[in-house]
């Protein structure tokens, strides 16, 4: 976990100087074209969309190394993907229950996907997908409680 908190400090820092550079550019540029009596943008010197974008950018991962370090420090100890010497059998092996041969989850996507094509061409197709997604949903939920796979 450490490796992943040096790597977005890294990024904040990173994202920060291009914010930085980014705004320079753009005051440099346009000054430029305002010398020049060329078409500059109306209003205001600096193009802020990207200027923006850049520095939530580094806001966005400032805060998550922020939130690894503090998970980091609250749990104690190191993880084993931290540590040089440990085993690839030192981590959990449990990663979780995944249903083997289970179409819900293409069903489930294919409905959600949908309800999203629905929102670009006819927001009635939203309807239809949301009704599949519930629908797949709950076959999805309920796969280990009735059928083959009963239990």
């Amino acid at each position: 976990m450490r490796a992943n908190i040096r790597l977005f400090w890294v990024l904040a820092g990173f994202f920060l100087v291009a914010d930085i550079a980014y705004t320079v550019w753009n005051l440099i540029v346009n000054a430029q074209k305002l010398a020049a009596n060329t078409i500059a943008p109306p209003g205001a010197p600096v193009e802020w969309v990207g200027t923006v974008v850049l520095g939530l950018t580094c806001v966005l991962a400032a805060f998550i190394a922020f939130y690894l370090g503090r998970v980091h420090k609250a749990q104690g100890g190191e993880l084993p993907q931290d540590i040089a010497t440990a085993n690839i059998d030192d981590d959990d092996p449990e990663l979780g229950f995944f249903s083997p041969f289970s179409w819900w989850p293409i069903i489930l996507a294919a409905s959600i996907a949908t309800v999203f094509l629905g929102l670009a061409v006819g927001f009635w197709l939203c309807f239809i997908g949301a009704g599949v997604a519930v629908i797949a949903l709950v076959g999805w939920t309920y796969e280990y409680y009735r059928g083959l796979f009963g239990r």
